[in-house]
């Protein structure tokens, strides 16, 4: 499993834009996770799905609630990470209304949950291979501090816990 002080996998999500801009077109786009991470200070949170009840009614608003405190705190970004398809993402960001505040990103083969050690086997349950439920700070692409929740938890992998980690 990643820990304080590793690198982020060099894997590859996939984001959906609606709209064309830099270097992006419309639909899914790929996000290198070294690159994307590279001299930036990143609040990365993952969750098991999208528009699952935790997920979507605590997980994610807390981050979009935090925006400008993260901003703040020195945060350049932040990501939402969960095996979802690109264009579940998409449809998921607007029902959440993330807008620019909140990059949701799609982990579809599960790659970047696979290579960082955190995943959750839901297969018994229909949802196949999925993400834990955590959060991490990363300073330009290493692992600055991390919070996995144990099963069926959301105690501190929340935006507030995370806040609290970006401001030091």
């Amino acid at each position: 499993m990643i820990k304080v002080g590793d690198s982020l996998p060099s894997t590859v999500l996939q984001e959906y834009s609606e709209v064309e801009g830099e270097g992006c077109s419309i639909g899914p786009n790929a996000v290198d996770v070294a690159k994307a991470t590279a001299g930036k200070t990143i609040a990365l949170f993952a969750l098991p799905g999208a528009f699952t009840p935790t997920c979507s009614a605590k997980h994610v608003p807390g981050y979009v609630q935090h925006f400008d405190d993260f901003k703040a705190a020195g945060v350049d970004e932040i990501w939402c990470v969960s095996v979802n398809d690109a264009f579940v993402m998409g449809a998921w960001a607007r029902d959440q209304k993330t807008g620019a505040k909140v990059r949701m990103l799609a982990d579809g083969s599960a790659d970047f949950a696979r290579a960082t050690g955190l995943t959750l086997d839901l297969t018994g349950r229909g949802m196949g291979v999925r993400s834990n439920r955590y959060s991490m700070l990363v300073k330009d692409g290493k692992v600055a501090s991390l919070n996995v929740e144990g099963p069926g938890k959301f105690e501190v992998s929340d935006a507030d816990t995370l806040l609290a980690q970006a401001r030091g």
